[in-house]
């Protein structure tokens, strides 16, 4: 058994760990929104060079008035087929970080359990008792 010298080492190490997860999961979850933008910027930029092509290659003036229309058209095709992928990609960033953060916090709670639990009653001042008494309840699967 644990003294209760020790409780607040333990209690630092499972926060310290708990930060770091959390911070590994925002900075992960940064990373995927950062890739998300940049491909749309991508796409974006591509789309562009290739409507100035089309420009460029316009042979008559009917062809270069009727561009217009034919954008519009093509690029509201595109627009639906990109946001249903874009949300499907932000759901799916956003329930992997969900699922991290509840990971985290599952392995924070065993770990403040398992060093309040190791404490026991013995060698406690009654303030520190009083404290602990719902934790002692717990007993922690490993």
């Amino acid at each position: 058994m644990a003294t209760p010298s020790d409780l607040p080492l333990s209690l630092y190490k499972a926060n310290t760990e708990f930060q770091l997860r959390v911070n590994k999961l925002v900075m992960e979850n940064w990373k995927k929104w950062l890739e998300l933008s940049t491909r749309a910027m991508d796409d974006g930029i591509a789309e562009q060079q290739a409507r100035v092509e089309h420009l460029i290659k316009a042979q008559d003036w009917a062809a270069l008035a009727s561009m217009p229309a034919d954008t519009f058209w093509r690029q509201l095709q595109q627009r639906m087929g990109d946001a249903s992928v874009t949300n499907q990609i932000a759901a799916n960033v956003q329930a992997h970080f969900a699922k991290g953060l509840q990971d985290a916090v599952q392995a924070w709670q065993k770990d403040t359990a398992r060093a309040l639990g190791s404490v026991g009653d013995t060698g406690l001042s009654e303030p520190w008792k009083d404290i602990l008494s719902p934790w002692g309840k717990f007993h922690p699967t490993t």
